[in-house]
């Protein structure tokens, strides 16, 4: 146990082994194996000893709490995300997650006539959507860039550049280009750096979908340096729903006026400064800052709980790794011996090249063996019913669950490594998808 000792809350006073005893530190029912982190995260008992603690405090002085004490707490949890993210100060406030965070950037952006959203065709089903209401409440209009996973680093910059000039020929400009840090479904990491630096060089406005970012992947948005970026923190980086991180550097800041949904912070034109219930700025906060500060009322005390989520992942180790490096190695370790086990045992592949040194991630995606004109009747209604099936049946029966997605005329899972999974978990849960995949080729997901 590496002297680790541990209380009914989760609290630690040692080091934490990845894998057997990492999984101590969170709250699984007895028999639950949690092979999806990917799609909402979980966090360590001992965090949540943090959120209540701060949940307990806001309920004994409500107007103290919310008024006084939270801005000053709200700012050192700041100061540890602009510390992780090598981002200054001044750039960086939480919102409760992603979807929140591709709102404010599309609904604060003044669209003119011809002018176009490019996105990636991997991109997240919520983030396409609001893109669609854009252009149907908009000027705006949208264009998806063609390519199809696994594609390489070059043809994926190559695609959304062709995409840029095309648009020029016809006398209309890309605005603003969207992308992923590392995509959901199918999950891939993308060439993220090079797309900035592909945008920059175009003048198009650059906004990083970074869901599956903080705490999966280092980052530092000094060098990265794009227009915006938002990134959920419960996903990997350990901290309880919602929190997430949106980034807007000093030169964008001032098209984001309004926080989603509009608040006190707001500065109509023409009418001076923002009348907010809560105490002027004293710390030096800019006006993008003092907005974000007070939202609405909703439980921010997630956001308050980054730092103690760093400190948690400070303790973990791995092959004489600690911390930071031990959670990114064992985690893409895992990831790319999950694929191969997983594969074999399915007798199929792994989409792209598993060993890929440049697309390190958490994820692994494999092919499932089923045949799409065999056993959905080449229909694509068909195929994501089964899918859909297939995840309700891993739960029913097995007590986990797994992502599926239909792409490209075929079924994948979407294994995450975790830090309190082993291989074990995997090897296991490769069995459980040959019998649901057997169940729902016998048509058993016609009757479900």
């Amino acid at each position: 146990m590496n002297g680790l000792k541990t209380d009914e809350d989760g609290d630690a006073t040692g080091t934490i082994e990845c894998g057997v005893e990492a999984a101590k530190h969170f709250a699984f029912a007895p028999g639950w194996r949690n092979l999806n982190h990917g799609s909402f995260g979980t966090y360590p008992l001992s965090i949540r000893k943090v959120l209540r603690k701060h949940q307990d405090d806001v309920e004994a002085q409500p107007d103290t709490w919310i008024r006084y004490t939270y801005p000053r707490l709200l700012t050192t949890a700041r100061q540890a995300v602009s510390q992780y993210l090598h981002a200054p100060l001044e750039t960086v406030v939480f919102i409760p997650n992603a979807s929140t965070g591709i709102n404010v950037v599309l609904r604060n952006l003044v669209f003119a006539e011809g002018e176009v959203i490019l996105y990636a065709p991997t991109t997240y089903g919520a983030v396409e959507k609001t893109i669609d209401f854009i252009v149907e409440t908009t000027p705006a209009q949208s264009e998806k860039v063609a390519y199809t996973l696994p594609a390489s680093d070059e043809v994926i910059v190559a695609a959304f550049e062709k995409a840029i000039l095309a648009l020029r020929k016809t006398g209309k400009v890309a605005r603003l280009a969207v992308f992923d840090t590392i995509s959901s479904l199918p999950g891939r990491r993308l060439p993220f750096e090079k797309l900035t630096k592909l945008c920059r060089e175009y003048k198009v406005l650059s906004c990083i979908d970074g869901a599956h970012g903080i705490g999966h992947i280092p980052l530092d948005l000094t060098e990265l340096d794009p227009d915006f970026f938002f990134s959920n923190a419960h996903k990997w980086l350990y901290t309880p729903r919602p929190c997430a991180v949106l980034y807007v550097p000093e030169r964008t800041q001032s098209l984001m006026r309004s926080t989603l949904p509009t608040s006190h912070g707001f500065v109509p034109r023409g009418k001076g400064e923002a009348r907010s219930p809560l105490p002027p700025r004293t710390n030096g906060d800019s006006e993008f800052v003092h907005k974000f500060e007070f939202v609405a009322s909703v439980d921010n005390s997630p956001y308050l709980c980054f730092a103690p989520a760093l400190e948690w992942r400070s303790r973990i180790t791995f092959d004489r790794l600690r911390g930071e490096e031990a959670v990114f190695a064992y985690c893409q370790q895992q990831a790319r011996e999950a694929g191969k086990v997983v594969a074999e045992k399915l007798g199929t592949g792994i989409l792209g090249d598993a060993v890929d040194l440049a697309n390190l991630c958490n994820f692994a995606n494999v092919r499932l063996p089923l045949s799409f004109r065999d056993d959905a009747g080449g229909d694509e209604g068909t195929a994501i019913k089964m899918a859909q099936w297939m995840s309700e049946a891993l739960v029913e029966k097995h007590s986990t669950f797994m992502a599926f997605v239909f792409y490209d005329e075929a079924w994948w899972v979407r294994l995450s490594a975790q830090v309190y999974l082993t291989m074990g978990d995997f090897a296991w849960g490769a069995e459980r998808l040959k019998e649901v995949c057997a169940l729902a080729k016998r048509g058993d997901w016609k009757s479900g």
